[in-house]
């Protein structure tokens, strides 16, 4: 069932976002909820989670719906799903932005996990892309650098905050280490 659920979900995910491109590098907008859900499932996180991971941006990014969600994939998925989506785009990029970073300090431990493994790859991502496009890159994003430098700071201090010693997972700590290299600056001089 849950293995069913999985190729479900990454058929389903692939078709959502197929007319989809990532901003810089224009690579097809599957591999990134795909890579986060592989991050998850390599630190043996539960399969719900992998899942949602796979469909993480569909609601968000795509004529998806929670409904929808919750019929093929079950409440467990959609409420995943629903901690992890950002208020509508027609609301302000600083004002979604400042609404996650104090809703995530209220999520379950595995809807952290999820966001870490969101944050890590698009960070890996804005890094890369940096290293190849300079500052140009940034063009493509409605917030600047320094707008993205803040946001990545202000969630991973949401998602890590009163955390027991016990309660560090190796994905926070991962999170917490290209938040380092991203705020050196513009690694493309690095």
């Amino acid at each position: 069932m849950i293995r069913n659920n999985l190729m479900r979900a990454i058929t389903y995910a692939a078709n959502k976002h197929r007319d989809q491109v990532r901003k810089v590098d224009k690579t097809p907008f599957i591999a990134h909820p795909y890579r986060v859900a592989m991050l998850l499932q390599e630190h043996d996180c539960d399969a719900e989670i992998v899942i949602a991971a796979l469909l993480h941006d569909t609601v968000e990014d795509t004529d998806c719906t929670f409904e929808e969600l919750e019929h093929l994939f079950g409440e467990d998925v959609k409420t995943y799903v629903d901690y992890v989506t950002e208020l509508d785009k027609h609301v302000p990029w600083k004002e979604r932005k400042e609404h996650s970073i104090e809703a995530f300090k209220s999520v379950p431990y595995d809807v952290k996990l999820l966001i870490a493994a969101d944050k890590i790859d698009n960070l890996q991502s804005m890094i890369d892309q940096e290293m190849v496009h300079g500052e140009a890159m940034w063009h493509n994003f409605v917030g600047s650098r320094e707008e993205q430098v803040w946001y990545y700071q202000e969630i991973f201090s949401s998602i890590t905050e009163n955390l027991s010693d016990d309660e560090w997972h190796p994905l926070f700590y991962l999170f917490q280490a290209l938040l380092e290299k991203f705020q050196e600056g513009d690694v493309s001089q690095h």
